[in-house]
């Protein structure tokens, strides 16, 4: 039986929210276009890679089988220039920089891909459809490289929505490019002097164009037969050209077309209302960006805006997002002290799981999900039902589900603020075994933690909603 409520996306391809319904039954093949390591990863690659990173916590929360594919693209035109103006291998700039990269994705707390595969180990695999795209007429050699011919894929154009009386208007041939027209691009690029290549028979050695990479990655690991797999994800900027030429040069070798039943593309990030770029004096390496910033606060940062909109990222907002972590943060405390260590349970007894639940099955909904958590933590400083000791284990469950499980300094106050916050935990917990006490009907516990309370300065006021508590003053 099929999920009866499957979680819902918005597929570019279709430009609609459908239900995602895997070909194969409870089994969800993801693959998600990785970094190209030329030069430093900065914050647009890591709202990205968030991104599909709670895509597949969530996908996995439901019960699905996810195989999780994101690519290294290890060889290109820009690590190749890096390493000529460096004086070193091209290899030794993409090995610093995708070191680089995954050090900061573990501190964001991405997860490792399932599969994680590199271009230059799977150039035979390459080779093998570009041959069989030459033998159908949908690509051809000449001096320069191999070439797809994008006029023999007749519904080219179609994930963009560009046309291609549009696209021939601004296209042109470069300088030493032999392409027979200005829309084909290239599959295998014949070596120059001094550039990294491989053999391939029957043709000049060289190496493979960027599009061609992904398509036969994500055939050997995914599609081996040629059926399809289920999702296919990146960023917006990717949707063209790099989507829009995989599907080009992979469906016309398909027994059973389209490549990927749902595209998923999440949305672009500025910089103080600006595009990223060196020349606009505003770019920073993520790996500096952490270094200022805790890495939690900047993912809670990225939920709170909906993954396929444009998103602003300012000093002021990550700094308020670190605020909000810190009320999550103090909301933990409280908990771990009135219910002592996490074991999550299966049970939802506060409603968190199923309001976080199906804001992100509405097409992946983070911001209402992380509203509800907030909302959540929030409402304990005022009131804890002692009846739901699940109240802990939901908390860590919605948490963890949204990438920012608690971790070591979840557990320990920030020295600004250190008396001040764990008096209130304090009281808080008090208030709360109070209420517990009285549930039991051990009335002399019950007035006994009162009195204590009274001593300290707090006045109790018992409600319909649960004890609410205000400071009066006291010793």
């Amino acid at each position: 039986m099929g999920d009866l409520n499957p979680p819902r996306l918005y597929n570019t391809r279709t430009h609609a929210v459908e239900p995602l319904e895997p070909m194969r039954e409870r089994e969800v093949r993801l693959y998600v276009c990785g970094l190209t390591p030329s030069g430093e990863a900065h914050l647009g690659h890591a709202r990205s890679f968030l991104f599909f990173d709670v895509l597949r916590r969530y996908l996995e929360y439901r019960e699905y089988d996810v195989t999780f594919v994101q690519n290294v693209t290890d060889v290109d035109d820009r690590s190749i220039a890096a390493a000529r103006e460096r004086g070193t291998s091209y290899r030794s700039i993409v090995d610093g920089h995708y070191a680089s990269f995954k050090h900061s994705m573990r501190l964001l707390g991405v997860r490792e891909p399932d599969e994680e595969p590199y271009a230059t180990h799977y150039v035979p695999k390459i080779q093998e459809m570009i041959r069989a795209l030459v033998q159908r007429g949908n690509a051809y050699a000449v001096e320069d490289g191999v070439y797809y011919a994008v006029r023999t894929f007749p519904a080219y154009g179609a994930l963009s929505g560009r046309r291609l009386d549009d696209l021939e208007a601004g296209a042109r041939i470069e300088i030493g490019e032999y392409k027979r027209d200005p829309l084909d691009f290239a599959l295998w690029k014949f070596a120059k002097p001094g550039e990294p290549s491989w053999p391939f028979e029957g043709y000049a050695a060289g190496r493979p164009g960027w599009h061609i990479e992904c398509s036969a990655m994500s055939r050997a690991l995914l599609d081996p037969q040629g059926s399809g797999f289920d999702v296919h994800g990146g960023g917006a900027d990717l949707i063209f050209p790099h989507h829009e030429n995989e599907i080009a040069q992979s469906e016309p070798l398909m027994a059973h077309p389209p490549m990927a039943k749902l595209w998923l593309h999440g949305g672009l990030l500025l910089f103080d209302s600006k595009k990223m770029s060196k020349s606009l004096g505003n770019f920073e390496p993520l790996s500096a960006l952490l270094e200022r910033h805790d890495p939690q606060a900047i993912r809670l940062l990225f939920l709170q805006t909906g993954y396929r909109k444009v998103m602003n990222f300012t000093e002021d907002s990550i700094a308020a997002a670190g605020v909000v972590l810190e009320r999550l943060k103090k909301a933990y405390r409280l908990l771990l002290n009135l219910y002592g260590n996490v074991n999550v349970s299966v049970q939802d007894e506060t409603g968190l799981i199923s309001r976080v639940d199906n804001a992100l099955g509405d097409d992946m909904h983070t911001a209402v999900a992380l509203r509800w958590v907030i909302q959540f933590a929030d409402s304990l400083g005022i009131s804890v039902n002692p009846m739901q000791p699940s109240a802990l284990d939901d908390y860590t469950r919605a948490l963890t589900i949204l990438g920012i499980a608690p971790n070591e300094s979840w557990h320990e106050e920030r020295a600004s603020f250190e008396h001040a916050a764990s008096a209130d935990d304090d009281i808080a917990a008090m208030v709360a075994r109070r209420q517990r006490a009285r549930a039991e009907k051990d009335w002399a516990t019950a007035d006994e933690l009162r009195r204590e309370l009274a001593q300290r300065g707090i006045e109790l006021i018992d409600t319909a909603e649960g004890p609410k508590w205000r400071k009066t003053g006291g010793h």
